[in-house]
């Protein structure tokens, strides 16, 4: 038996940012209602997490007081942001005090704010947090969706806002042609 020796690297924080900024993501809005007033934040750390039962994960930091509103109601939505949404998203990224300002919403089944324009949309109860590191791991067990096909995503890429490019919208052709190589062969062709 081959014993592995231990090792631990010492990550810097710099570079452990630009190394995951490699990643693409989709932007979030995470929202709730809190005493009767409209709160969210932009949010990227956001996944599915399990089809049955319906759960999606999102992770905000532990000092977030947008996230101390979501736990006291004990439910969020989560508004997938369309590409046009970018001056939305650094709204709702600042430290503005007020950022539903000049932002027109309307509540979703449990209340919480669906952003006019927002690509999608996950209405959830709060399943369950965990402790990760300095944020929490939240599970969301879905309530409804709905979604608008037309529009493009915002995406982050590298520290910055990104897109598709307008014709990337396609299916890419691989996938066309693997289709059609799937439809016209048997099961025997891949023993």
């Amino acid at each position: 038996m081959v014993e592995e020796a231990a090792t631990t690297q010492v990550i810097d924080s710099k570079q452990f940012r630009t190394v995951l900024g490699q990643f693409c993501t989709g932007v979030t809005i995470i929202t709730t209602v809190d005493d009767g007033e409209p709160v969210g934040f932009a949010c990227q750390s956001f996944a599915a997490l399990s089809l049955d039962p319906p759960l999606v994960l999102f992770c905000p930091t532990k000092q977030s007081r947008s996230w101390a509103a979501i736990e006291r109601s004990g439910k969020f939505c989560v508004n997938m942001l369309a590409e046009e949404q970018q001056s939305t998203c650094a709204r709702f990224g600042s430290r503005e005090p007020d950022k539903f300002a000049g932002i027109d919403w309307t509540p979703s089944p449990l209340g919480s704010p669906i952003l006019d324009g927002s690509l999608a949309h996950v209405d959830c109860t709060v399943e369950s947090v965990h402790d990760g590191g300095d944020h929490w791991v939240v599970f969301g067990r879905i309530s409804s969706l709905g979604e608008v096909k037309e529009e493009r995503p915002l995406l982050f890429y590298r520290g910055q806002y990104s897109g598709i490019e307008p014709d990337k919208t396609v299916p890419a052709q691989w996938r066309d042609d693997l289709e059609a190589f799937l439809t016209t062969t048997t099961e025997d062709t891949w023993l």
